[in-house]
């Protein structure tokens, strides 16, 4: 008993210590097979999902390739895939063991995946190109799709470059991403990049991030705030390039989404920038904005690409700022403009982390509990009431913007349906301001990295069907498009 507690806790140790995902896996699986979870995942049956449903919709696929029915296949795929189907990702189906889940799941989702590409990539009499791209065209508009979000954060930001790589090594990386302040920063160097360039850029911890230049309080006197904004923009371009929103889709293929509050005006609300509002405005000057935090950096101006290619202002008379103040996870706007319906966000604000429950999931209501949440309740819906009418009738601006700011960070949501977040020592705090070394990078990068593992079979749950569709969608467009110039 003594020998097996101190495996265990050395396993756990070489987890925490893994420098990479295989080492990480390894060190999980022993983990499992110690602790007794391997017997768990082979057990179809439990209260958390409807196993039946699924072992079912997994026994009609099998047949449909037995039976070589592909008509059958198709009609089954289109009418029975929907997310999350079962409740199979339930979170608590997750935290049983260190690494994976229910067989019965992974099985399933291996065998959808498994079944849109056969269908993908073999001729089907009685799926011709055109209705096959509708096919999957239509499947993936009801099965919805994964977002990542990227929160803001200032250096401590760079923890995201570990998520995404993560995320990227397990074909889990979504399509449409957003960030705010940092985190925009981060959205556009992955968003303006092609899967080749992004796979070199990953396996880097080299990047040039020197975005930080003291001005001083003469930088604050001046309405210039305290850092300097032309070395962040220097900093932004040179890691961005002059990509419009609409320029970088139809380079990467991925949606950048980028948020921004209007710096003073009563007339202009929260924007969310993309390919779909802002097409011709500049990435950089969307990240630029959103970077700017009051005092700190000064309110920019968004600038866009006319007719002819040149560099001009968008919206002249308007000045924009820190988009995370008010929007840091627009999650319902990206739900509305994407069919999002699964949001995977890395969220390192220092004064959220300290306060997002373990394993990003708030606990399960309970009469423990109940105390605690109904005093979090009160608090919660006094102190917006408060912000609320201080925002609107405070004597002074001043007073009524920094009650707006407080009212914004109160009724924000800061978690998604998988949170990753770091684990903060006071430290920390202290590098929040300081240009990234070589060695701060690589250890932002890692413990992203580390934070991420855990996660990775819950995302797969959950976006690895729609992320198949996606290429398929893909893939049929590319042979349509061959056919018609053959």
């Amino acid at each position: 008993m003594r020998n097996k507690k101190a495996l265990i806790r050395k396993l756990k140790q070489e987890m925490a210590n893994a420098e990479t995902y295989d080492e990480w896996q390894n060190a999980a699986l022993s983990l499992d097979h110690l602790e007794g979870n391997d017997e768990w995942k082979r057990i179809d049956k439990s209260s958390l999902y409807d196993y039946t449903l699924i072992s079912r919709r997994l026994e009609q696929l099998r047949l449909c390739h037995r039976t070589n029915d592909m008509a059958q296949l198709t009609r089954a795929l289109r009418e029975g895939l929907h997310h999350d189907l079962g409740n199979m990702g339930n979170h608590k189906l997750y935290e049983k063991s260190h690494i994976g889940t229910k067989k019965l799941i992974e099985d399933y989702v291996s065998q959808v995946c498994y079944s849109l590409d056969f269908l993908c990539d073999n001729d089907i009499d009685a799926l011709p190109l055109d209705k096959k791209l509708g096919f999957f065209e239509d499947t993936s508009l009801s099965f919805g799709r994964p977002s990542l979000l990227l929160s803001g954060g200032a250096t401590l930001g760079l923890f995201h470059l570990g998520v995404v790589k993560a995320l990227w090594e397990h074909n889990l990386l979504p399509q449409v991403i957003a960030g705010s302040s940092v985190g925009s920063i981060i959205a556009g160097i992955i968003g303006t990049r092609t899967d080749d360039e992004l796979s070199e850029l990953l396996d880097r911890d080299d990047h040039d991030l020197q975005a930080w230049k003291y001005l001083g309080l003469k930088g604050l006197l001046l309405g210039r705030g305290i850092y300097d904004a032309k070395n962040l923009e220097q900093c932004i371009r040179k890691n961005v390039g002059d990509y419009t929103f609409q320029e970088a889709y139809e380079h990467s293929g991925r949606s950048i989404n980028i948020s921004v509050s209007p710096a003073a005006s009563k007339n202009q609300k929260t924007r969310l920038l993309c390919g779909y509002t802002s097409p011709y405005v500049t990435i950089w000057s969307a990240s630029l904005a959103s970077c700017s935090i009051p005092g700190i950096f000064p309110p920019a101006t968004l600038i866009q690409k006319n007719a002819n290619n040149a560099l001009s202002p968008y919206l002249p008379l308007h000045r924009w700022v820190d988009g995370s103040v008010k929007s840091d996870l627009p999650i319902e706007r990206l739900t509305h403009l994407y069919d999002v319906n699964y949001h995977v966000v890395s969220q390192t604000n220092p004064h959220i982390v300290p306060f997002i429950p373990e394993g990003g999931h708030p606990p399960d209501p309970s009469w423990s509990n109940l105390p605690w949440r109904m005093i979090k309740s009160e608090l919660e819906y006094h102190g917006k009431g408060v912000f609320d009418f201080l925002r609107k009738k405070a004597p002074t601006e001043l007073l009524r913007q920094t009650a707006g700011h407080a009212y914004t960070v109160m009724a924000q949501r800061y978690y998604g349906d998988v949170t990753i977040a770091p684990s903060y020592k006071l430290s920390d705090y202290m590098m929040i301001t300081k240009n990234p070394t070589q060695e701060m990078l690589r250890q932002f990068m890692i413990d992203g990295q580390r934070a991420t593992w855990p996660q990775i079979s819950m995302i797969k749950a959950h976006s690895q069907i729609s992320q198949t569709l996606e290429q398929c969608i893909k893939r049929t467009k590319r042979r349509l498009k061959l056919k018609i110039f053959s």
